[in-house]
């Protein structure tokens, strides 16, 4: 009995540190063992968002997952697509600014229920499946370009995707456009190509995030995202 007590206590000593390990890995994206799905309670650990610093400065993302209650007021726009009202007058100065210079731009997604973000994440795993990859590696590529339901900032109404109107203008055209004024309006490029590691997101030139003109100043004059900025603030607190 004794040994096998000691048995029992070696094989949890030794399983636990190996269950961190695979986790801390996942979190950076490394992924050991893509065709062996991480238990529940490892893949899953995350944080419940807040608004401690201010509405538009709620951090999701795959380590803050949205609060169960969160409610917000949607304006639609004339295509269709539906964003915070609070966002709403400074999207609309931005555009007309950009329109203004003759640059053709349009909203190609705004606020998403978390059953359309699940519809989107499916569509792309089952798209990598087709392309001979595993459920789980299929799962794990569609997650770094769609956020899994609770988790994604267009569930908040605070994020858009923006693309050209090619009749008017290219994509880069657009993109690059954003890329220098989008802040003045309150808009971050939420995921840029040097941050992935810290966003957990691929790049994407389209998707803008509203912060508030004061942390949009602030997040593009540094050259940071806004994991970073929120970080600056609360070690600043």
């Amino acid at each position: 009995m004794k040994k096998q007590r000691r048995r029992r206590r070696f094989r949890k000593w030794l399983i636990l540190p190996l269950l961190v390990l695979l986790y801390v890995l996942a979190a950076n994206g490394i992924h050991p063992l893509n065709d062996i799905p991480l238990p529940s309670f490892v893949s899953e650990v995350r944080t419940t968002a807040n608004e401690d610093h201010g509405w538009n400065l709620i951090l999701v993302n795959r380590d803050h997952v949205i609060p169960d209650h969160y409610e917000t007021e949607l304006t639609e726009l004339s295509n269709g697509q539906k964003v915070d009202s609070r966002i709403y007058p400074d999207l609309q100065d931005m555009f007309d600014e950009a329109r203004s210079q003759g640059y053709g731009l349009f909203v190609a997604s705004g606020y998403r229920t978390a059953e359309k973000q699940q519809q989107l994440l499916d569509e792309k795993t089952e798209a990598y499946e087709k392309e001979g990859h595993s459920r789980s590696e299929a799962r794990r590529l569609a997650e770094q370009w769609v956020a899994v339901p609770g988790t994604s900032e267009h569930q908040l109404g605070l994020a858009v995707d923006i693309n050209a109107d090619t009749a008017y203008s290219t994509s880069e055209e657009v993109y690059a456009w954003l890329d220098e004024n989008a802040w003045r309006y309150g808009f971050i490029k939420r995921y840029p190509a040097d941050k992935t590691s810290i966003t957990g997101t691929i790049y994407e030139p389209w998707h803008y995030r509203y912060v508030g003109k004061e942390a949009a100043r602030e997040i593009h004059s540094q050259g940071i995202c806004l994991e970073e900025y929120i970080e600056m603030l609360e070690k600043a607190e």
